[in-house]
């Protein structure tokens, strides 16, 4: 059994970045992508096991680009987001989707392949080092087996907006003890100058604290959490409508309705690293000068692994 392990969300469609595949752009000096640095980090603060879960016609690309070559420094392995991987009694009530149904089932994918506490990342957002130490320290830990109990990153709002349009990031509300009260999916979110940001709707924008705490998809949780997972994703196909070939099965959603009921509780650990991703294409020249600086000041060799 790994001691933990980083599971990687790339079955994306990635259609605001053009049509390509987003998550294999290179943004290092020597052609690294945004996953060569979620994965150092990683390793740095002790996991030991890397999923990606992908597409099958992405697995190719993957492996020649990231795979074939990270396998040499941790334990790889896949897992398959596919849209007709769903119970077969649903599969004629969505006959004619084409896209997977959002990060609740993206985690579930692993469950054949996870086997140790893991942590939980988007391929195409940059999170910093601070959040894999404190993630890490986290998931290893001893629990309350009595208490399901997972984690979050949480983020300041300010450090992971984007300069070229709107996002859409999980505002989460935080008790004293820095236990998750409640989180809400909003879309539209753009800077408004260095200390605001601004809902953008059609019933008017409304402003909110640049130093909201926000949810980018860093959770880490236990593998029993897959039971949890599966059978929300049961009732989330029964109750969805026939024929709806939009509506996605969220990670953040799912874990508000568990808050809500009382049946699990989150811990909130903070970084307020800078966070940066390829949201948009015009993201990625941003990225380049981001991971280039980081590079000049040390926090990564120019070649990375080859110290591991």
């Amino acid at each position: 059994m790994s001691r933990a392990t980083l599971v990687i969300m790339a079955a994306g469609i990635g259609s605001r970045f053009g049509g390509g595949i987003k998550q294999l752009a290179p943004v290092g000096p020597n052609g690294e992508i945004i996953m060569d640095y979620s994965i150092y980090d990683a390793m740095e603060a002790g996991f030991d096991k890397v999923v990606f879960v992908i597409r099958r016609d992405l697995e190719k690309d993957f492996r020649e680009v990231i795979g074939n070559r990270i396998e040499k420094y941790v334990d790889v392995a896949y897992a398959y987001q596919e849209v007709n991987d769903i119970p077969e009694k649903y599969r004629e009530k969505f006959t004619g989707r084409t896209k997977p149904w959002g990060t609740g089932q993206a985690i579930l994918c692993c469950k054949d392949v996870v086997d140790s506490p893991f942590l939980v990342i988007n391929a195409d957002d940059y999170y910093g080092k601070e959040a894999y130490r404190e993630a890490y320290r986290y998931l290893t830990e001893e629990r309350n087996a009595d208490n399901i109990e997972i984690c979050m990153v949480g983020f300041v709002l300010k450090n992971t907006l984007s300069e070229n349009g709107g996002v859409t990031r999980g505002l989460c509300q935080v008790d004293e003890k820095g236990m998750l009260t409640g989180i809400v999916e909003t879309q539209n979110i753009e800077k408004d100058g260095d200390t605001r940001a601004v809902i953008r709707s059609e019933a008017g924008d409304r402003v909110i604290d640049a130093e909201s705490p926000v949810s980018m998809n860093m959770w880490g949780m236990r593998p029993e959490f897959f039971d949890i997972l599966e059978s929300g994703f049961d009732t989330f196909l029964e109750n969805t409508e026939e024929g709806n070939l939009k509506a996605e099965y969220l990670l953040p959603t799912l874990i508000g309705q568990l808050l809500e009921a009382g049946r699990l509780s989150v811990k909130v650990l903070r970084s307020r690293d800078q966070w940066f991703g390829v949201t948009y294409k015009e993201d990625k020249d941003a990225v380049v000068r981001s991971v280039s600086r980081l590079v000049e000041e040390g926090l990564y060799p120019p070649e990375l692994y080859t110290d591991k």
